[in-house]
């Protein structure tokens, strides 16, 4: 049987320039013990994208039926949530604690259950304009693993698991900002 290699766990979609560059999220968990790597490559500008993020704010947009309670993470923009202040709820257990407008968010895990669980957990979601209104979603995640079994048994399972989850909610805020940047494309006259 073939299994996956270990590395997909911590850069998936990733180059290694991308995982080089200074992520926000550096500056707030030090030391750490693991960094894990995420991205996808968006046909949307850059203010949608960030436009999408923003709606972390009161869903995961991830595996609904296991973070969400199962209900269904909104599949359009609810107005004044790109209105942010340090401090708010993100994903119910993140707290906003960096952000730049159409560049990055910085999350920091604020629930006391959830950081017994999985320890100390920061993350930064940053947007990289390409050519042609297109961009890369990177994210870089720092864990400080909790002491004693739990970070045992944490070390090689939270790669796999955050793997899952946030490959779907990467693709599911990548086909949200590309059906909207669609949508104002057409409604653009074409001449």
């Amino acid at each position: 049987m073939k299994t996956l290699p270990r590395s997909l766990a911590s850069t998936w979609g990733t180059t290694a320039a991308e995982r080089t560059i200074s992520f926000p999220c550096d500056h707030y968990l030090t030391p750490f013990d693991a960094a894990y790597f995420r991205a996808v490559p968006v046909q949307a500008p850059a203010p949608i994208v960030f436009r999408w993020l923003c709606q972390l704010r009161v869903a995961p947009y991830s595996y609904d039926w296991i973070d969400n309670g199962g209900h269904l993470s909104p599949r359009e923009l609810i107005p004044g949530l790109d209105q942010l202040q340090v401090g708010q709820s993100m994903c119910t257990i993140f707290q906003l604690v960096d952000f730049e407008p159409n560049r990055h968010l910085t999350l920091r895990l604020s629930s006391p259950r959830a950081r017994a669980f999985f320890g100390e957990v920061t993350i930064s979601y940053v947007i990289l304009p390409q050519e042609d209104a297109w961009c890369r979603l990177v994210v870089k995640l720092l864990v400080c693993y909790p002491p004693g079994f739990t970070g045992a048994v944490m070390r090689p399972w939270l790669p796999w698991g955050d793997l899952f989850m946030m490959r779907k909610q990467l693709l599911t805020l990548k086909h949200l900002a590309e059906r909207q940047s669609k949508e104002i494309l057409w409604k653009i006259p074409h001449k």
